[in-house]
């Protein structure tokens, strides 16, 4: 026992020294420099923190160590004296959970922004960047709903030289993820692809694990995780391999991970397994599918009972739309939705799954659904006119930093808003939400949503408004 103090003691000794963390004193006399503050850092936080969702009262902060130690955080109200900083519980991170630490905090107060700080044993652990969370409005019976900005993307490749084909690598222009962050959006929704299995990992789940570690781990990352709340689904390259389906032998390992690395609040339901789950900002509802677990292989005969998202998770789908107060509902998916040429992985090659869920949004008379999608390597807002029903709109956002693609075939798609292709370059979306008033600025007229792509840059792509009022059925007279 007393060796072991000994050693507890020598431990803390080498972090106060070597800068990773720093003493009462120290922190009046921090490093001089980001750079020094960020290497030592990152020998004992490989990743994170990490916010993940938040709630009227409650938020939760996911961290991953190099190596097992007790970590814990202080938070206090911003703009608050930090004399006032409540203390979570320590979490002593372990092997066996791949040294991941989960911090749900709870008892928090309405439409308030925190800041945070993490202390490895009782020293606090300098970070490179803003660490901060929100609670979300308690707007309902009080208040016009908020104005808020919502991220979107898909398909971040990271290379990894021993792992990668031959060749160009696939991965590059990680910047875009700083050039994200500084949108300051109040939540990121990652739509797939967020990391990519290489042959070398998915056939174990040691290496899938690593997967998932080495890509959360990039420096470019970690100010987008710090201080936005991160909500996540899948495709098939953080499932499993390329195209997979519900056949990958791997599928309950790849779903025992993706709950690991994400801090969703909810995951499939108790009878349904899956990553599939719903949540609400402000007016707006999200209802974030999962694509691959139940899915049937691309190329079943039609004449087989074929399914993108099997009959379970449609039927919550349909009665959580039919539940939903929201305003907008957005439909978010790893593949694209409505798309009229289904070239490769589509809800277009389900053709039976998709015509139900059109027919019950007709039938329900569902209002104000939009969808999201990833995955297609470019990006393009699709409208459908379907038979006595609104225009139905699909924003497909992608690629963050994977390789980008143009296919010919598609050069002139009839659902596509015109001047909406990106093709070439790293991007993601923005969905900004707010009111739309009269001139007195007291009676809300309407809602309005506002569609963004943004490149690596900064340069805004495109723009495209839809009205609440857009999404809507004709009233009869």
């Amino acid at each position: 026992m007393k060796r072991q103090t000994r050693l507890t003691i020598f431990t803390l000794l080498l972090l106060v020294f070597s800068g990773v963390v720093t003493t009462t004193a120290q922190r009046n006399n921090p490093p001089t420099t980001v750079e020094t503050r960020t290497t030592t850092a990152t020998q004992f936080i490989r990743s994170g923190p990490m916010v993940g969702y938040s709630e009227l009262t409650e938020a939760v902060i996911w961290l991953q160590t190099t190596k097992p130690c007790k970590v814990y955080l202080r938070y206090w109200k911003r703009g608050a004296d930090r004399q006032t900083a409540k203390k979570t519980e320590p979490v002593q991170t372990e092997e066996k959970s791949d040294l991941i630490a989960r911090f749900t905090i709870s008892s928090l107060e309405f439409g308030t922004r925190y800041d945070y700080e993490v202390y490895l044993a009782d020293l606090l652990l300098q970070l490179p960047y803003e660490t901060n969370f929100q609670t979300q409005q308690m707007w309902r019976y009080r208040t016009d709903p908020p104005s808020f900005k919502i991220a979107i993307g898909s398909c971040m490749y990271i290379n990894d030289p021993p792992f990668d084909r031959p060749g160009t690598p696939y991965g590059s222009g990680y910047e875009v993820l700083k050039t994200l962050a500084a949108q300051k959006p109040e939540a990121m929704l990652w739509l797939g692809d967020n990391t990519y299995y290489r042959e070398g990992d998915w056939g174990t789940e040691s290496g899938m694990r690593y997967r998932y570690a080495h890509t959360r781990a990039l420096p470019e990352l970690q100010q987008l995780l710090a201080s936005t709340h991160n909500y996540a689904i899948w495709d098939d390259h953080d499932f499993g391999p390329n195209d997979s389906d519900r056949s990958f032998r791997g599928r309950e390992t790849s779903l025992r991970i993706f709950k690991d690395y994400w801090a969703n609040q909810s995951y499939g339901t108790m009878e349904t397994p899956g990553v599939f789950f719903r949540f609400e900002w402000g007016d707006v509802e999200f209802f974030m599918l999962d694509d691959r677990f139940h899915r049937t292989p691309n190329n079943m005969p039609l004449s087989y009972e074929r399914a993108m998202f099997g009959d379970p998770q449609m039927r919550w789908l349909m009665e959580s739309l039919k539940n939903s107060r929201a305003t907008f509902k957005i439909i978010a998916g790893g593949n694209q939705m409505i798309n009229p040429i289904a070239l490769f992985e589509a809800f277009g090659n389900y053709p039976e799954e998709k015509q139900r869920l059109l027919n019950f949004i007709r039938d329900g008379k569902i209002e104000g659904v939009l969808f999201l999608s990833g995955d297609r390597h470019h990006t393009e807002l699709l409208k459908i006119i379907e038979t006595n029903i609104y225009p139905l709109y699909e924003f497909t956002s992608s690629p963050l930093t994977s390789g980008t693609g143009r296919v010919q075939a598609e050069e002139n798609n009839p659902g596509r808003v015109p001047n909406t292709w990106v093709t070439g370059v790293k991007n993601f979306g923005l969905l900004e939400y707010s009111l739309i008033k009269s001139e007195d600025g007291k009676q809300i007229n309407d809602r309005v949503l506002t569609l963004r792509t943004i490149d690596i840059t900064g340069k805004e792509w495109w723009k495209y408004e839809i009205k609440a009022s857009d999404l809507k059925f004709a009233r009869a007279n």
